[in-house]
């Protein structure tokens, strides 16, 4: 998504949910499906410590590191990827993630582009 020389522009993190709806506002127009992808792997020296650390069971904060950076990124993308399709929010967001070659790994973050209106809220009458 991203252009030398030029700003990205991406949907604000505050309107992307797993939901289908916002609390307060209205579906106004949906752009389609929208999607962030990364394949990261751990350095050849996080690795082989990250191997050696999961010898001895229990969780490996270098492949959590790798991980989340990588659902991180795919996230940022998905938001930049709804913004170019002229969307203002993301809906019915998912991860998925897959091993695709020896210690590389796949992450997907998708959704729904859609255009969000605040919900218009009915005012009291006016006292005379």
């Amino acid at each position: 998504m991203t252009h030398q020389n030029q700003p990205v522009r991406a949907v604000d993190r505050r309107f992307s949910t797993t939901a289908f709806s916002l609390p307060g506002y209205t579906i106004s127009q949906s752009h389609g499906v929208v999607r962030g992808l990364t394949v990261r792997t751990p350095n050849v020296g996080k690795a082989v410590f990250g191997a050696f650390a999961s010898l001895g069971g229990g969780e490996s904060s270098t492949y959590i590191e790798t991980a989340e950076k990588a659902r991180e990124t795919a996230f940022i993308r998905l938001l930049e990827h709804a913004a170019a399709v002229g969307g203002n929010a993301v809906i019915g967001i998912h991860y998925t993630g897959q091993e695709i070659a020896e210690g590389m790994t796949e992450v997907m973050c998708y959704g729904t582009s859609v255009t969000l209106v605040p919900t218009q809220v009915p005012q009291a009458p006016q006292k005379y």
